[in-house]
């Protein structure tokens, strides 16, 4: 495993972790509370006027285990949509840049690959990472061996 893949697990663990403890907190001291008092006011309107509707609550759909699993998910996943769009942006700027410099209508032959491969090397090597330079220099060292 990669030291980066290793760095981006922990990452959304912790994050896995954030959204579990802050959903728990909100829930503990917020949505239950809320909900409960909700049910036993309504379940007193109950017992005093049998033809009472009691209306639906946000807090009393939201109450349950089941909810609060989904609420914890959906944050985690909106974290990592967000990590991995942060991502992409920092690998769209790749693309607006010349690695490698052909000029069009001139041929290049395999022995000239190595030349045209050092810049994409000469990236740092953060940017040696991403996508694009890995697809580059893999095309050119095939083209070199063929």
């Amino acid at each position: 495993m990669k030291q980066g893949s290793l760095y981006e697990t922990f990452v959304q663990l912790a994050a896995l972790v954030f959204a579990f403890i802050v959903v728990q907190a909100v829930y503990t001291t917020v949505i239950r509370p809320i909900a409960d008092d909700i049910q036993t006011f309504q379940a007193e309107q109950q017992q005093i006027d049998e033809n009472f509707v009691p209306e639906r609550s946000v807090f009393v759909i939201l109450k349950d285990i089941e909810q609060q699993a989904c609420i914890t998910l959906m944050l985690w996943a909106t974290f990592i949509i967000g990590l991995k769009t942060q991502q992409t942006i920092k690998q769209r700027g790749l693309l607006d840049r010349t690695l490698v410099q052909v000029n069009e209508g001139m041929s290049v032959l395999p022995e000239d690959s190595r030349n045209y491969a050092r810049p994409v090397q000469a990236l740092p090597e953060q940017e040696q990472d991403f996508l694009l330079p890995r697809a580059l220099l893999a095309g050119l060292h095939r083209f070199q061996t063929t």
